[in-house]
């Protein structure tokens, strides 16, 4: 008996850590955002003034440690983080389609890409099986914030934009890698989470146990 307990707390337990693993969403990842970056790279504009480029790109830095420290975590907050990504990337381009904006790219490049980036967050968080993972990064919906700002600040201009393309370039590229690393075998993932997860639920079924007698 106590050897059925363990093995149905391990299968549980390693479902825990490895359930979106199973999603079959997840093939079709890089396939939707290799278009996307295809998408973005036929979207450069040679109206930019490259003088400034590097000065306004150094004007909201990059947010390496967040993706840093989103390697390091669980394959569910993985794929949250992605989506979150994903979903601000939408939101910075739907930005485009406002009257105001100078109009730099082809309204259906961007309708295409905005379709392609909130199919990917959608089909992602399919695969997220938690319900604890809504709540989203707050210093990566700043450092969003803070880039928006920095865009309306230079207008909308044509140089905003082109900082905008490569942000959202380089954000699609760091995706991949997340999502990527989460295909890769469990053991990789860390052990520790489905350890966990084990003995909370063998400790449970002790408790159980203890009970009946």
């Amino acid at each position: 008996m106590p050897n059925k307990i363990f093995f149905v707390c391990l299968f549980v337990s390693l479902f825990c850590a490895g359930a979106s693993l199973s999603c079959r969403w997840m093939g079709k990842f890089r396939q939707y955002n290799e278009k996307s970056l295809t998408l973005l790279e036929g979207m450069v504009t040679n109206s930019t003034n490259s003088t400034v480029d590097a000065a306004e790109e150094d004007a909201v830095a990059f947010p390496d440690e967040l993706y840093k420290h989103a390697s390091k975590a669980s394959a569910e907050d993985r794929l949250a983080f992605t989506v979150q990504i994903l979903e601000e990337v939408a939101a910075l381009f739907e930005e485009d389609r406002s009257p105001s904006n100078e109009t730099v790219w082809e309204e259906t490049t961007v309708e295409n890409f905005i379709n392609l980036t909130t199919q990917q967050a959608d089909g992602l968080r399919s695969c997220i099986v938690s319900h604890s993972h809504k709540k989203k990064n707050k210093k990566l919906s700043l450092y969003f914030k803070r880039l928006s700002h920095h865009a309306k600040q230079m207008v909308h201009s044509a140089d905003a934009w082109e900082l905008i393309r490569k942000e959202a370039h380089a954000h699609l590229l760091r995706a991949d890698i997340l999502v990527t690393s989460v295909l890769t075998p469990l053991k990789d993932q860390g052990v520790e989470p489905a350890l966990h997860c084990l003995q909370n639920r063998a400790n449970l079924s002790l408790q159980s146990t203890t009970l009946s007698t």
